[in-house]
């Protein structure tokens, strides 16, 4: 089952005391990289936020944002605490004094001190941090859900390149043996060529062999036979393996490979322009399969 690396998911849970917005955003990355953004009351929890994340998803770069609101407010919304401020002020008023400062206090030399903030919400317990798990698996089944529906439509479409490489695999294997007689007859004219040149000559039978080995090496049934099996072993990790994404990258190198190697050894023109279209598509291949889990 193919598996998106894009998608993204959201979830909210409440208590009593609060409620808590989970949004995760996935794109492609090699390995799996977390970005958590999180409350202050959740500091202390990112190790057990990850592991639940870990546990669900293996690659991709997550972006995942979690906000605990009390009444109706963000807890990043922060609130002032008003009596710290006055004792704060006080305290700047006497600093002038004794330090004969005339310049006026401005709002700067107030935000300096943050004890005069305060967040909405007061360190959560276990019970609490039980609904943030919950409102994380949740946005996680839901991000799962549109990576399944993209992975679909990835699997469809890689499938129908697969196929169109299999057509023209077709085609180079019915050019195959034409494309060695093709060989033997140039190899033969140039032999007679070289040898009218320098009024040589070699026995027909001795010749006759020795041009049929050289156009023996330009057979490329072997190459033809391992692409096939490689487009087998694609489709078959398509639809069977759990997480195709890094086998499905080996095999469109060994796909590519052995396009190549045909490709190199052929003189048919015919075979050697299907063999463009092939890593054409393999090409596109490979860029979907970096959306691929």
């Amino acid at each position: 089952m193919i598996l998106s690396m894009t998608g993204y998911g959201r979830a909210s849970a409440g208590s009593k005391k609060f409620v808590v917005d989970v949004e995760i955003k996935s794109i492609n990355s090699r390995y799996l990289e977390l970005f958590l953004k999180l409350p202050q009351q959740l500091q202390n929890k990112e190790y057990e936020l990850r592991e639940i994340i870990k546990n669900r998803i293996k690659r991709g770069k997550l972006s995942v944002i979690i906000l605990l609101k009390k009444n109706g407010l963000a807890e990043d919304e922060i609130s002032l605490d008003t009596d710290k401020l006055k004792n704060y002020i006080s305290l700047l008023k006497q600093v002038k004094k004794a330090a004969k400062i005339s310049e006026k206090i401005k709002l700067e030399h107030i935000l300096y001190s943050r004890d005069i903030f305060t967040s909405t919400i007061e360190e959560i317990s276990e019970e609490e941090f039980k609904v943030v798990a919950s409102a994380l698996d949740s946005a996680i089944d839901n991000l799962m859900e549109m990576k399944k529906k993209e992975g679909r439509e990835l699997e469809k479409d890689l499938k129908k390149r697969i196929k169109f490489i299999e057509k023209k695999l077709d085609e180079i294997e019915s050019l195959s043996q034409d494309s060695v007689n093709e060989h033997f007859s140039r190899y033969q004219e140039k032999v007679k060529q070289l040898l009218e040149e320098k009024a040589q000559s070699i026995p027909d039978d001795r010749m006759m062999m020795e041009l049929a080995i050289l156009a023996e090496r330009a057979d490329i049934t072997e190459e033809c036979v391992r692409l096939r099996s490689h487009l087998k072993f694609f489709l078959e990790a398509v639809e069977k393996e759990q997480e195709p994404g890094r086998k499905l990258n080996f095999l469109c190198q060994e796909m590519n490979r052995e396009t190549n190697t045909i490709s190199s050894k052929t003189l048919s023109v015919n075979i050697t322009h299907n063999t463009v279209f092939i890593k054409e598509e393999i090409e596109r291949i490979r860029e979907q399969i970096q959306n691929i889990e």
